[in-house]
């Protein structure tokens, strides 16, 4: 597994080729098998496969045209509902202070991570896309005011082989018993 996780790029130049359906449920399985806090499995996930809605995603995301070059897009969504009570009303974006709208992003950031990994152990490459804003992304794929896209999973076969890019000494980042 340490081999797939070093070897693992964000891919930004896709070929043409297509992913197969199955292919496609093996990522969202993964994903789908992704541990959460109180076992609330806060994630959704749109799978954006026609070429025009990829192109608005890109447009959307800061205008970065190289994601619709991966076939597929999949939009990861958190549903802050799946720890407060459906009645309350409830609108989230990015300057929420609403404290279950970190645990439903932690939480659905870990199955996205599953995907990614997934897709590297089955050859696909795979890119996290997170510059936009709510109010821009939600109204073009129909999601509600109480979701969160978390970030946009761009998908399909690598056209590029990236370098390594340089990670800390594990002496730098870990600390034992305190800081």
């Amino acid at each position: 597994m340490l081999e797939e996780m070093a070897s693992r790029r964000s891919i930004r130049k896709y070929t043409d080729q297509p992913v197969e359906e199955e292919e496609l449920a093996q990522l969202l399985e993964a994903a789908r098998l992704a541990p959460s806090g109180s076992n609330t499995q806060p994630w959704h996930f749109i799978v954006v496969k026609s070429g025009e809605m990829r192109s608005k995603l890109a447009n959307i995301a800061n205008f970065q045209n190289w994601m619709a070059t991966a076939p597929v897009h999949i939009v990861c969504v958190a549903d802050i509902r799946s720890r407060i009570d459906g009645f309350v009303p409830v609108s989230v974006d990015e300057k929420s202070p609403v404290h279950e709208l970190k645990q439903v992003i932690r939480d659905t950031a870990i199955a996205v991570e599953h995907i990614v990994l997934m897709a590297e152990h089955l050859g696909i490459g795979a890119c996290w896309v997170a510059k936009f804003k709510q109010d821009q992304i939600r109204p073009v794929l129909n999601i509600p005011d109480d979701k969160y896209v978390v970030c946009i999973l761009t998908v399909g076969y690598a056209d590029q082989k990236p370098e390594a890019r340089s990670r800390k000494k594990l002496e730098e980042i870990v600390h034992y018993e305190s800081w």
